[in-house]
């Protein structure tokens, strides 16, 4: 046994340069055939059809939505009322309605909500075709990503709320009770539009 393994392997040896020649050859082939492919993929790419664009179904969680024309996004099929369901919070709702609980302040301020927290069972609330508060969206299709703000101080726009603020001023939402803090806010979900707000640095 041992004398066949040493006939293989002097059989091996004497014959290197023959294998390696059979194996340069073979990956002169290989590399032949991937730069081929390469090629002729380059020469008739993937059409891509207006129609094949239309039909793209973008989706946030369980909720379909569609871009307007200003390049927002916003849920495709919202009731204007909604009527709270036992155990409900405005978080549960909008993550529901627009596939992002972050929603829940455009609900607050367009039912002008004194206390969030608290919700009726049977209350009907009405749900504003509102932009969904979820930046990766904006990034999946190309859009812009909110303006960050640089300075030491804001005036506050339509729309906003101390948790988006507080993103696109630190990147990251869970600082805002700093920012109610320093602006001695009793009520974090009720901030006025133009109303100067002080960012600690």
């Amino acid at each position: 046994m041992q004398k066949q393994l040493k006939n293989l392997l002097k059989s091996l040896h004497l014959n290197e340069s023959t294998i390696s020649t059979i194996l340069g050859a073979l990956v002169v082939v290989i590399v032949g055939v991937l730069i081929f492919n390469y090629i002729q993929q380059t020469k008739n790419p993937a059409e891509i059809t207006d129609e094949a664009v239309t039909q793209e179904s973008q989706r946030v969680g369980e909720v379909e939505v569609e871009e307007t024309e200003e390049g927002k996004f916003v849920p495709r099929d919202l009731p204007q009322v909604y009527e709270v369901k036992e155990n409900e919070s405005l978080w549960k709702i909008a993550e529901s309605k627009y596939g992002s609980g972050y929603n829940w302040a455009d609900i607050a301020q367009e039912n002008e909500l004194v206390n969030p927290d608290q919700l009726a069972v049977g209350q009907k609330l009405t749900l504003p075709k509102a932009e969904i508060k979820l930046p990766q969206l904006a990034q999946q299709k190309g859009g812009e990503t909110p303006e960050t703000i640089e300075g030491s101080s804001y005036t506050v726009e339509k729309g906003d709320h101390l948790w988006g603020i507080a993103v696109r001023a630190y990147g990251d939402g869970y600082k805002w009770p700093e920012i109610a803090e320093a602006n001695e806010i009793a009520n974090p979900d009720q901030i006025e539009i133009g109303q100067e707000l002080k960012l600690p640095r």
